[in-house]
């Protein structure tokens, strides 16, 4: 990774490096703005040299010299890596197709150290059924947050949390984490906090991981995972990304590095909407619980403000009357979209026992506190009020006919 040379030794400010980071080279290509390449092969050159780039890159290095073909390496997704890494702290990044091609070329780059791996609910569903599943040969231990100590094995590879937690936002202390797994090393999903709001390797986390697909770009126009680490478990990863051909389109690449500039202000204007959505909602008759990392309820430990800079701009809660409930809530409002995914410019709601978290066996979504009443809201970039009129108009009606299907 290039590092920007600052004149000052001010450590930079996150909006700097997001608006900054991965653009050290375009001045020497003669051009402003990063260019696109699209290029599936590259001309090799000089026969031995083209062999030892290919060799470098197999073994999870960087190319020498031509990038042979662009499932090994490609320009545009390198200065989208870099610029991730600059905001994670972190030596490198590693670019994936998706999310779950990241976490699971964490899990296989894991299996050179044992076949164990310690885990904490809730995680995005996604990552639960891929560890339930067994499909890549994984013994799985899950552990609540205080009891990874007891966990571990000898052949334990690594520790996988998420924080917050998709859906119901609980935040997990990372340095108790991490002291209880010794030389584990501990892999943070920090999806929904982002590189603005929270940097798990400066908390002894050795593999911090998002969905870019989420934040990172957006706009809801890209599906791309990313992992930040140090130089030899980056290698690891390209590694396997390289054998699976797991590496992030350049055109996803490109939307991402153009989303970061105003990733801190998005977080900066949505969190501060949740923040409101999350109060009015505690005071809402239909609901029966709110999750919101910013209310001290949820966040008994003060890890906001020490592990995390804010809140977030997701909230989860939770409506009397169950899945029924919910649902007339869901159909019922008009600005906000009923989606999966999160970090967009729009706001989108979902159900997560019923959708994202459906595939985690029931008795797990219900210890984890994923009930059917349960509704997860990403707060996007409209105006407060005019969620919140929204959201009430929908709460009030879901209400109403529940009353009304009741006295029927």
């Amino acid at each position: 990774m290039s590092i920007i040379e600052y004149p000052s030794k001010r450590s930079p400010n996150p909006r700097t490096l997001a608006v900054h980071g991965g653009r050290d080279d375009l001045a020497d290509l003669g051009v402003h703005a990063p260019p696109l390449d699209l290029s599936s092969t590259y001309p090799i050159g000089p026969l031995d040299e083209a062999t030892a780039s290919l060799d470098a890159m197999a073994h999870g290095g960087h190319p020498i010299g031509s990038s042979i073909y662009a499932r090994l390496h490609n320009p545009t997704v390198a200065r989208f890596e870099d610029a991730l890494a600059q905001l994670e702290c972190a030596e490198e990044a590693v670019a994936f197709s998706s999310g779950m091609a990241a976490i699971t070329a964490c899990l296989l780059a894991s299996r050179q150290r044992g076949n164990h791996v310690v885990a904490i609910r809730p995680v995005y569903g996604g990552t639960d059924h891929l560890l339930e599943s067994g499909l890549l040969g994984l013994d799985v231990t899950w552990a609540r947050p205080d009891e990874v100590r007891g966990a571990v094995r000898p052949e334990t590879a690594l520790v996988l949390l998420e924080t917050p937690a998709n859906p119901t936002l609980e935040l997990i202390d990372i340095e108790s984490v991490v002291e209880q797994a010794g030389d584990v090393p501990v892999l943070v999903d920090s999806t929904f906090a982002t590189p603005v709001l929270q940097q798990p390797l400066r908390l002894g986390a050795k593999l911090v991981l998002h969905s870019g697909t989420k934040f990172l770009g957006g706009h809801g126009d890209v599906i791309a995972g990313v992992v930040a680490t140090d130089s030899e478990r980056a290698a690891a990863l390209r590694r396997v990304r390289v054998a699976t051909g797991g590496i992030l389109h350049p055109l996803g690449a490109y939307l991402l590095h153009r989303g970061l500039p105003t990733l801190p202000l998005r977080i900066e204007a949505a969190q501060a909407s949740a923040a409101e959505l999350a109060d009015r909602l505690r005071r809402h008759s239909a609901v029966k619980s709110v999750s919101f990392p910013g209310l001290a309820e949820c966040d008994p430990d003060g890890l906001v403000g020490r592990q995390m800079s804010g809140p977030g701009a997701l909230l989860a809660f939770e409506v009397h009357g169950g899945l029924d409930t919910a649902a007339r809530v869901l159909a019922g409002v008009q600005l906000m979209t009923s989606a999966v995914s999160l970090g967009s410019v729009d706001t989108l709601i979902q159900h997560p026992a019923g959708l994202t978290h459906y595939v985690v066996p029931p008795e797990a979504r219900l210890a984890s506190g994923i009930t059917d009443g349960l509704l997860r809201i990403s707060v996007g970039l409209e105006d407060v009020e005019d969620l919140w009129s929204d959201l009430a108009t929908a709460l009030d009606s879901a209400v109403r006919r529940s009353a009304l299907s009741c006295v029927n």
